[in-house]
């Protein structure tokens, strides 16, 4: 069966619209060979570490470095480190032995550079901190049972844990951990950010924690020791794409300063500063660099303005135009690329029953696919991070509602006016062009209005793996427990959807209006 006249042309204009938008990715590209790229993971150290790196080498590139924040858990911002998209970020040498290295033998820095060559990696810039995994109870707790190294915490298994989800899962997480002092609880997966409201709310008993966090004394939490020795050491480094200091000699060099200047007491005031006074990383960052960092925490100005900044100010911040922007990009091309593919797949199936019950089935299966999991297996499957992985499980969710409204729209079509067009000598696609798809448009319409609703809402998550959108600042403020800053993302990408819901609303009225206007009167003989 062809397809009808209007939807060939549509094809060509949007894949036109496609191939500008691929020249000017591709440009982008080249130009980004002299751009240094960083990256970070979704916790407050790794954003503050990362606007210190670029900020250092900033004056020594021939344009702004590119920071990457927010890329999520080790997995994801190492792909995004092999792959090329980031140049840098900041790692830890226990993280670097256990899960990129898999326990290769890694004592030493000359080790795990030997190891990581041949993966076109490398490890340099001791920042001159120790940020080690620990596990914390409330000091009340402690006092009270008698806690004070790990091996006690195995003589209580009523108490809670919970746990960050990459904890639980790392090779040096939970599991080794359990096996090692004997543990038999069951954590429940928590985001590291939210586990200080829990254990404060008395909703669970024992968190994970980085030693540098913040809210450790803000919170009067007592760590636990390590009696048994569990935990290696992590040091803050630098994981690097080996042909960055021969790319960008003079930033590499103004990044090699940074060698041992960030000891754990800055590391902990820089936390403090973003999840007690609500600093902005860069600013922090900047401080620092400017001789400031260590004393800021003390600054009562700082958290006076943060606070005159209130909520209005970070739902309408300077980047709200730029996320929208994104968003709205993410969601338009996946939705039409969902189009032009769903439409004319659901036309081709329409008439073989068993065949259109497969390819919908298909679909059906493809929705139950938790878009966190569809987002890494794409990023194995390219090599990538970014809008491309996120535009392609958009758009593999948005093919449900659009194919299979635009079949239920054609079998609603009446069978007398289906064989009215045969007997007016009507070819098929012709038929389909004047009969059948006019009769179906607004049930398909309803189909593309759902898919629109549903690739909104995901669109946030794709946040995770570095596409940008609103999603940017719920990741964000997850890592801070920064309710603002996840209201302030989370009601644009409501009130985009609301606008959606409008939009589609008119065409449907328009529509209605113009299926009941009364045919023009025929001028008089």
């Amino acid at each position: 069966m062809h397809l009808p006249r209007c939807l060939r042309l549509s094809f060509w204009r949007f894949a036109l619209l496609l191939s500008l938008t691929g020249f000017g990715m591709a440009g982008a590209a080249q130009a980004a060979d002299d751009t240094l790229r960083v990256g970070s993971k979704r916790f407050t150290e790794s954003y503050i570490l990362a606007e210190l790196l670029a900020q250092t080498a900033a004056p020594y590139t021939a344009s702004a470095p590119v920071v990457r924040q927010g890329l999520g858990n080790t997995a994801i911002v190492y792909e995004a480190l092999r792959s090329g998209a980031i140049d840098l970020y900041a790692e830890y040498t226990g993280t670097i032995a256990q899960e990129i290295l898999k326990g290769s033998p890694a004592d030493t820095r000359e080790a795990m550079n030997a190891s990581l060559a041949p993966l076109g990696l490398g490890v340099a810039i001791p920042l001159g901190f120790n940020d080690g995994y620990a596990l914390a109870v409330r000091a009340a707790d402690a006092d009270r049972l008698g806690l004070r190294t790990l091996s006690d915490l195995a003589k209580h298994p009523e108490l809670k844990l919970g746990l960050s989800n990459e904890f639980i899962g790392r090779a040096d997480g939970w599991k080794g951990l359990a096996a090692r002092y004997g543990y038999t609880q069951t954590p429940s997966g928590l985001d590291h950010g939210l586990a200080y409201d829990a254990v404060a709310a008395k909703q669970i008993d024992v968190i994970d924690i980085y030693t540098t966090d913040a809210k450790i004394d803000h919170l009067g939490l007592r760590v636990l020791e390590d009696d048994k020795k569990y935990f290696p050491r992590y040091d803050a480094v630098v994981l690097y794409k080996l042909d960055l200091p021969t790319r960008l000699p003079q930033a590499w060099a103004a990044l090699k300063t940074l060698e041992g200047k960030v000891d754990e007491h800055a590391m902990i005031a820089m936390n403090a500063r973003a999840e007690l006074q609500s600093v902005p990383f860069d600013v922090i960052a900047r401080d620092f660099l400017a001789g400031s960092g260590k004393d800021a925490k003390a600054d009562p100005n700082a958290q006076r303005k943060e606070e005159r900044r209130g909520f209005m100010a970070k739902l309408f911040g300077p980047d709200l135009w730029k996320l929208a922007r994104q968003h709205l990009l993410l969601v338009a091309l996946s939705v039409g690329i969902a189009i032009l593919i769903g439409v004319p797949i659901a036309i081709l199936v329409f008439p073989h029953v068993r065949l259109r019950a497969v390819v919908l089935g298909m679909a059906s299966l493809m929705q139950t696919v938790p878009s966190l999991a569809l987002l890494a297996v794409l990023i194995s499957m390219l090599g990538a991070i970014g809008a491309l992985p996120a535009l392609i499980a958009l758009t593999l969710y948005s093919l449900l509602p659009i194919m299979r409204n635009t079949v239920t729209g054609l079998t609603e079509v009446p069978n007398g006016l289906r064989m009215a067009g045969t007997a007016l000598g009507m070819t098929p696609p012709q038929s389909l062009q004047l009969v059948l798809l006019p009769l179906a448009l607004p049930t398909l319409l309803a189909g593309v209005r759902t898919a629109t609703a549903i690739a909104i809402g995901t669109a946030t998550i794709a946040a995770f793996i570095g596409a940008g959108g609103f999603g940017e600042r719920i990741v964000t403020g997850l890592a801070l427990n920064d309710r603002e800053l996840l209201m302030a993302g989370a009601l644009p990408a409501a009130a985009l959807a609301l606008l959606s819901e409008a939009i589609f609303e008119l065409i449907e009225f328009l529509m209605r209006r113009r299926r009941q206007a009364p045919p023009s009167s025929l001028p008089s003989p």
